[in-house]
């Protein structure tokens, strides 16, 4: 008699749970998709897996606000092993869907999206940030790929150390960067963040999880590291740590001529002169509100800067930092004098503060608080970054800056121009940069911010207009966060001498062209 109850009760709960996938599936896919509803997703996927109007118009945005493609499901893994299951079950699929692992959303093209496809949101993940020491390696951090790179500065703070090369904005995720390259100021002394990286894992695109390192499954290793997402999704990264300073000295520097203040980047990245970061930047007349570098001055200097821009339509900003501790302030003033005794910027136009090193890392985010407050950081953001070979910088400015940026003006940016040395650049890493046999390249960012999407799709021609010079008067740019190349014969032309090694690694690593769809290469 006990048996008689016990049976339906056991097969009531397995239709109760059968009726809860199947709800699960209707919810989140058409069913004229059959990529989904096809596949025999374990329970655990299943119940991870959204279509709510929420989670899709997530997913199918970006900072850009330029470009949408809308997935069937957004994918919340709550461990590695989630993402390893999702991704095996759509590459042993007779019908495999497309993936894309999203981080912070600060793509500007689609780069993270996966059109009728699964969007992962990293950011579900809690891998943590641990911090350690070995006789081989020194201090570094064990760092999951969803982790805020902000995350990692505070928790390596708390030992008294940090990573050693950034980016500008540090609301990105540790994966995204890596995935890319990860510049900024510092590179021209540490080399890019893909070059301060020990170790990594990765979910491959057959599902399989992998450890790779210089010295372990390090096709893999060197593969991943700027390889657009093509080849795995990086869950943890082991980054290089140094001491952390505690203040930094916050000097920017006045130019009127384009070919001397690059000539003093060049002169000040060529020396031990013991800087931690070296940028440029131009400044237009009528600076905006929304430039997120012009709060560095007072008011009385910004007035002061604008009105020669003004005078001028265009100068240019040396910015220069050196770390410091509370004991060697002195020491540090008169370094930086011995310095800049050597360069030539407009005499009176020299501006100095003191920050903490964190205020200093964090800058861009204080001022994007500002943005939020007065609405001017949620609009479209059509960038175009570029990597341009030294000897082309000059007609680079001749061309774009002053007869298009400058003349055309459909906004003040900010934009960057700052050098950086080829060899702090690992060749053996997807990443590209220009072919030209030269010791220092620039990277170029028009960081545009546009009022509206009209205003922001007549930048996005602009950008093209850019490109379409650059290529007339023969300068070999490489573009950085690659976003307007739409035929394998421009991804081929990008990566140039790799392709074919790009090519065999894809092929190798993942052969059904599942993963990162929305860069748009396979």
């Amino acid at each position: 008699m006990a048996k008689s109850h016990v049976l339906p009760a056991y097969i009531l709960v397995l239709h109760m749970i059968n009726n809860f996938v199947s709800n699960m599936l209707t919810k989140f896919t058409p069913w004229r998709n059959t990529s989904f509803s096809s596949l025999p997703l374990p329970l655990e996927i299943a119940t991870k897996l959204y279509a709510d109007s929420t989670s899709i118009k997530t997913a199918s945005s970006d900072f850009g606000k330029l470009f949408q493609e809308t997935p069937f499901a957004v994918f919340y893994p709550s461990t590695i092993s989630d993402i390893v299951h999702l991704v095996k079950s759509s590459y042993t699929s007779s019908s495999p869907f497309k993936i894309a692992a999203r981080g912070h959303g600060h793509s500007v093209h689609g780069q993270a999206m996966a059109k009728e496809g699964v969007v992962v949101e990293m950011t579900s993940l809690r891998g943590g940030i641990k911090v350690s020491w070995s006789d081989y390696l020194g201090f570094y951090a064990d760092v999951g790929g969803e982790q805020l790179w902000i995350d990692v500065l505070r928790t390596t703070l708390e030992h008294g150390l940090s990573p050693v090369s950034w980016t500008d904005y540090l609301y990105l995720t540790v994966g995204g960067t890596l995935s890319n390259a990860g510049i900024s100021g510092q590179t021209f002394l540490h080399g890019p963040q893909i070059s301060n990286v020990h170790e990594l894992d990765v979910v491959t695109g057959k599902g399989e999880f992998m450890t790779c390192s210089k010295h372990m499954n390090s096709e893999l290793f060197y593969g991943v590291l700027g390889g657009l997402g093509q080849f795995g999704i990086i869950t943890r990264a082991r980054i290089v740590l140094d001491k952390a300073p505690t203040r930094v000295k916050w000097v920017r520097m006045i130019y009127e001529d384009f070919d001397i203040f690059t000539k003093d980047q060049e002169h000040l990245i060529s020396k031990n002169y013991g800087l931690n970061y070296v940028e440029g930047s131009l400044i237009m007349k009528k600076s905006p509100a929304n430039n997120w570098r012009s709060s560095f001055f007072s008011i009385l200097d910004e007035e002061k800067v604008n009105s020669l821009a003004s005078k001028r339509g265009v100068v240019y900003s040396l910015e220069v930092v050196k770390y410091y501790d509370e004991f060697s302030v002195q020491p540090i003033n008169e370094e930086l004098d011995d310095i800049f005794k050597d360069l030539s910027f407009k005499t009176g136009f020299i501006f100095k503060k003191d920050v903490s090193y964190v205020d200093f890392l964090n800058r861009v985010r204080i001022e994007e608080l500002k943005l939020q407050c007065k609405g001017l950081w949620d609009v479209p953001h059509p960038w175009l970054n570029l990597f341009v070979p030294k000897s082309g910088i000059l007609e680079f400015n001749q061309q774009v800056f002053v007869n298009i940026i400058q003349k055309e003006a459909k906004s003040s940016g900010p934009f960057l121009v700052y050098p950086m040395k080829r060899t702090k650049w690992d060749d053996r890493m997807s990443a590209t940069i220009p072919d030209e046999d030269e010791d220092v390249f620039y990277t170029i960012g028009l960081l545009h911010s546009a009022r509206n999407t009209e205003d922001g799709k007549i930048i996005d021609d602009q950008n093209k207009k850019i490109l379409n010079v650059c290529a007339e008067i023969g300068i070999e740019i490489k573009q950085y966060l690659p976003r307007y190349y739409t035929t394998k014969e421009e991804w081929i032309k990008h990566f140039g001498a790799k392709w074919s090694l790009f090519e065999e690694r894809k092929a190798k690593y993942d052969p059904k062209m599942l993963l990162s769809p929305g860069q748009r290469i396979f």
